[in-house]
Order: structure tokens, then sequence, then C-alpha cells
């Protein structure tokens, strides 16, 4: 079942653009499947990783002290985002919006961009993409490292299959940014931003050199059906 948006969005200040925004959301965004299952993970105490949530799940986490919600899926022009601002705006939340790619290797900016997130951001706060599998994960790590402290090996362990992020699909590339950095730059003894920093930080190449399994493909693109 597919439904379409009205021509000039999803309007929520009516009742029926209210109820054709959900029904979007729910078929489209596949938000059925997030009514029960969160996949969410404190992952210190004061930031915790999720699938899209719902709006009575944001007031939930409002509830449990969240004041940020992080946005990194984009789509401003879908339902799920028409929901989530709506909500966090009755709520008092801070929606900050980062987009972020589960199948691109993120350039300088965003990676940079992602240390200056995370210092400027009200928290405890909670870090959302559509299934909270992989954009999320290289957020995590990205979290971990920067202002965790973490190094970048103990920090991957954020992407892993426990949060449903799967390696050896397209998804792997973001393994395998920071594959290169434990291949090049820790042996020559710079830190990961000053390898993130320097002209060795290649996206294109990266992207270029990265091979994903066939098999994991598979699971992430047509069973998964990955964002």
């Amino acid at each position: 079942m597919t439904v379409a948006p009205t021509e000039s969005g999803f309007n929520l200040a009516t009742p029926g653009g209210r109820l054709r925004t959900y029904a979007d959301y729910l078929w489209n965004d596949h938000a059925y499947l997030r009514l029960g299952f969160q996949n969410a993970h404190w992952i210190s105490d004061e930031l915790v990783r999720t699938n899209q949530p719902w709006p009575h799940q944001l007031a939930a986490w409002k509830d449990r002290g969240i004041k940020t919600i992080v946005n990194l899926r984009g789509g401003f022009d879908a339902s799920f985002h028409a929901l989530e601002k709506d909500a966090c705006r009755r709520l008092g939340l801070e929606l900050v919006d980062f987009t972020v790619t589960s199948r691109e290797v993120p350039t300088r900016e965003r990676m940079l961009g992602a240390k200056r997130l995370y210092e400027t951001i009200a928290y405890p706060a909670l870090v959302h993409c559509k299934s909270g599998a992989d954009r999320a994960g290289i957020m995590s790590v990205l979290y971990m490292h920067f202002r965790q402290g973490k190094t970048i090996r103990e920090a991957m362990d954020q992407l892993h299959l426990r949060y449903l992020h799967v390696k050896h699909g397209k998804t792997g590339v973001l393994d395998y940014v920071f594959e290169r950095y434990l291949e090049e730059g820790e042996p020559a003894g710079i830190s990961f931003l000053e390898w993130v920093e320097s002209p060795m930080y290649d996206p294109a190449g990266m992207k270029a050199d990265f091979r994903a399994g066939m098999l994991g493909t598979l699971l992430s693109e047509k069973l998964l059906r990955r964002e």
C-alpha cells in the first residue's frame, strides 16, 4: 500500500492532513515495524541511539530526561520529519538535523561537523536514523571517540550486528573508513582527527576501493531494504 502526500506536502494543521501524514508514515516509512521495537541503546549516561521514533515515543524519551533529538535522515519533505518536528515543538525538545548517508564515505566537513555537534548540543540527547543501525552507528563511533575519548578501535564496536548493522553489505563502507585509519593513520602515529584533516583522507578514493560482499548486499538492500 502506498499513500501519497498532498501536493502542498504534509499539513498537520487539519485532521485530514494529520491523518494522511500518519498514513504515509505508517506505510511508506514502515513505521508499523517500529511500534514495538525501537532498537534503543544507551551508549553512555548522556546519549541514546535508536531507530526513527514515533511522536508518542518522543514524549516518553522526554520523560526520561532527553533534551535534544538528532535526526540523521534529512527527509525534510517526508512525513516522518513533519511529525517529528511537530512533536519536538509541542514537547519543547530541541531538534537538530544532521544528515548522514549510509553508503558513502563522509566528507571531511561531515566528520568535523560531527565533532562540533557533540561539543555543542544539550545533553542527554537521542540520535537516530531510520533503523538505528548504520547512520546511528557511525555517529555513535564518532561520539565515543570525540566526546568519550575511546580509541577508534574501541569505538568501532558501535558498528556491530547487535545494533543490526550489516558490515558485509554496502553499508560496510562505514566500517571501511575506520579500517583505513587503522591501516594508515594509526601506524603513522597520527590521531584520527589529524588523519581526517590531512590529504590522506580521501572519501572518493575510499569509496572506489571499497568492495561490498554479495550476501551482505542481498541482506541489507533486498531483504532489510535499508535506507
